[in-house]
């Protein structure tokens, strides 16, 4: 099996570790892969040299001359299946399969990673209608393309993996040393774009009422964002200087993660959360809203809590409650652990890929051998 993934994000977040990880799984197995981004992005920095890697950078998402080079690609290199990571890719990966010769089928995949509707304008329409198969990374999200007009036999679930050997080979971190805390004052952790949707907005709100009653909690929220500015000033106008800290970005998010005493996601929306999976694996309790597909990872009472979206009352509660008891802190992380083992494993959301790669390539040529008889 040769596929083909494209990646147009210039930034690294969840999803392009999703896209790495799935590309070395797939040459881990034996199958063949080249992989499409742009040439100033974090992932043409991160993706291994002796891969097969192209460069092309596309300027704005119907972008005509972007099409043009993949489909002079596509021609060249003629693999069994496009797989377009993000709402661009797909869109480049179209309008070249529109402009490649159709003596070979090419079966167009998209993986959907955040628990947004598609857009209802023409272009949108059309674009995800000529897609043959999504792959979701949680229900939620295959739920939400149904409800969108996609039909249901076009989505199959894949949840994203995460690596597990990475994760306990990142060393432990003094976060007291590191960031001038406290010593012994518990740590609580938020890993995620600075951006609305994640939600760190309520989850200052939240921190204002949590060091009323454990004044010695410190918060780290570690990325970046267009919205770190704001943040900063809310912090500031809480006067919650000493107990929230902004870090920036960070390289070593998994040492920190590692080394945390409490995990919180704050999201308004979330396609499944690729760092409450990494905080499971790394044996931390976390505490989540319901958003999109976070309640299929975390298990409210028993790897985790769960609270209402934008609440910030009931996320304090819950960050004071695990706070005060450490020994649910540490049952929840070890339910956590054997979740993530168990069901979100790099090796797992491969396999699960192939799958769907190998249904895919049979649909097509029984399409087109259909297609042939009837001509």
């Amino acid at each position: 099996m040769f596929t083909l993934h494209i990646d147009t994000s210039r930034t690294w977040r969840g999803g392009q570790n999703q896209v790495l990880l799935t590309v070395l799984g797939l040459r881990k197995r034996g199958h063949r892969t080249a992989l499409v981004m742009r040439s100033d992005s974090e992932l043409a920095q991160r993706s291994p040299d002796d891969a097969d890697n192209f460069l092309i950078d596309s300027k704005m998402e119907s972008d005509i001359q972007a099409g043009w080079r993949l489909s002079k690609l596509l021609q060249s290199l003629r693999p069994n299946i496009v797989h377009a990571h993000d709402a661009h890719a797909i869109s480049m990966a179209l309008i070249a399969r529109l402009l490649t010769p159709k003596d070979n089928p090419l079966p167009v995949l998209a993986s959907r990673r955040v628990d947004f509707h598609v857009g209802h304008n023409i272009f949108s329409r059309w674009k995800y209608a000529q897609v043959d198969h999504f792959l979701c990374a949680s229900q939620a999200i295959s739920n939400m393309l149904i409800e969108d007009g996609i039909h249901a036999e076009k989505t199959t679930v894949v949840h994203e993996g995460i690596d597990l050997i990475r994760i306990d080979n990142a060393p432990f971190l003094d976060l007291h040393e590191e960031f001038s805390l406290p010593v012994d004052c518990p740590v609580i952790g938020n890993i995620a774009a600075l951006v609305p949707h994640k939600g760190q907005d309520c989850l200052i709100d939240a921190a204002s009422q949590v060091s009323k009653e454990v004044p010695e909690a410190r918060f780290l929220i570690v990325g970046t964002g267009e919205l770190h500015e704001t943040l900063r000033r809310k912090i500031h106008s809480l006067n919650l200087e000493q107990q929230v800290i902004l870090t920036g970005f960070r390289n070593d998010v998994l040492s920190i993660l590692r080394s945390l005493d409490l995990f919180v996601m704050s999201s308004l929306t979330e396609g499944l959360g690729t760092s409450v999976l990494d905080a499971m694996a790394a044996r931390r309790a976390v505490v989540a809203t319901r958003a999109g597909g976070i309640p299929e990872s975390v298990v409210d009472e028993e790897t985790g809590l769960l609270t209402p979206v934008g609440d910030a009352n009931s996320l304090s509660r819950a960050i004071v409650a695990l706070l005060k008891d450490p020994n649910r802190r540490h049952t929840f992380g070890q339910a956590g652990r054997q979740r993530a083992q168990q069901l979100f494993s790099d090796d797992r959301m491969v396999e699960r890929t192939t799958d769907v790669y190998a249904n895919q390539v049979d649909t097509t040529h029984a399409t087109d051998k259909a297609h042939h008889h009837a001509t």
